[in-house]
């Protein structure tokens, strides 16, 4: 399936009395095991840009990432298993020791390079691109957080896949930047609705950034939104709450969430589902984007 190594996933089934209660089920695509550090929508952002680096003869991948970044962890280990030399600019000052994203990424071969949050704002600026083709030499460019058209386009692979192999209504998934979920929409092609859930405080923007990545498929699915209550305060923000619902999911059913992305969605789901807002006997599809660290515990 491209320069990456990719596992087939299982697809988990959640028994719960309150699914039974709504007359649902809710199914869950376990992306996070397609790759041991690649996990999740990372696979799929990443492989048709590893793709089209090799086409051009790069040598080097070049992204941009906070010391926390699930996308530098994972560009990190995708280019050392692909043969790529990889430049990661970090958003703050370094701070020792490393924390575990940082050394992870170190360990890979990624060359960190620590710039300040004002500069770091120039990221997508074709000057400042130029001033660090002078510092590293040639590279291809993987924007913050991977979303690009390449990424989308493997986003709609995804898309394609899970409409061929399994049985479903509704598809659910955490939403950072969109890209994700444009994929899944054009690879859909409006056979089946999808619900977006924003972890970012004032997420409503990103309805644009998922449109302006749609193909004539994409356009064509009026069956599209993004639910803007779970964001629990905004990126990276939680509560006791939110904590309390992923040990519970884990200890219930096995299900390992991070608070970042895919325990506010299935949070999120789980409300829906109790209101009474998604339609009775509709089969329900969570999508597990990765996020976590330990597969083992999974």
């Amino acid at each position: 399936m491209g320069l990456l190594k990719y596992h087939e996933t299982p697809v988990q089934e959640i028994h719960d009395p309150l699914l039974d209660s709504f007359g649902l089920r809710l199914l869950v695509k376990r992306e996070d095991l397609n790759h041991p550090f690649v996990s999740g929508n990372k696979w799929w952002k990443l492989k048709y840009n590893l793709t089209e680096a090799k086409k051009l003869g790069k040598k080097k991948i070049l992204t941009f990432g906070g010391a926390y970044s699930n996308h530098i962890y994972a560009t990190a280990a995708a280019a050392k298993e692909t043969g790529f030399e990889s430049v990661g600019i970090i958003r703050g000052e370094e701070t020792q020791p490393l924390n575990s994203t940082l050394a992870f990424a170190k360990e890979q071969g990624m060359h960190l390079h620590y710039v300040s949050r004002e500069t770091y704002r120039n990221k997508t600026d074709e000057k400042f691109i130029d001033d660090l083709r002078t510092i590293f030499g040639d590279f291809y460019v993987i924007p913050e957080c991977g979303t690009n058209a390449l990424a989308v386009k493997g986003c709609e692979e995804l898309g394609n896949k899970i409409l061929s192999e399994i049985d479903f209504d509704v598809v659910c998934l955490p939403v950072g930047t969109g890209g994700t979920m444009a994929g899944l929409i054009n690879g859909l092609g409006g056979k089946k609705e999808v619900l977006g859930f924003s972890v970012l405080k004032g997420g409503e923007f990103l309805e644009k950034e998922v449109a302006r990545f749609l193909t004539v498929e994409g356009k064509q699915s009026p069956c599209w939104a993004i639910k803007t209550d779970y964001h629990f305060g905004g990126y990276g923000k939680k509560t006791l709450g939110l904590e309390n619902f992923i040990m519970a999911q884990r200890a219930s059913h096995h299900l390992a969430l991070d608070e970042v992305y895919t325990g506010k969605m299935f949070f999120g789901i789980y409300d829906l589902i109790s209101q009474s807002n998604i339609k009775r006997g509709s089969t329900v599809l969570g999508i597990h984007t990765g996020g976590l660290r330990d597969n083992s515990t999974q």
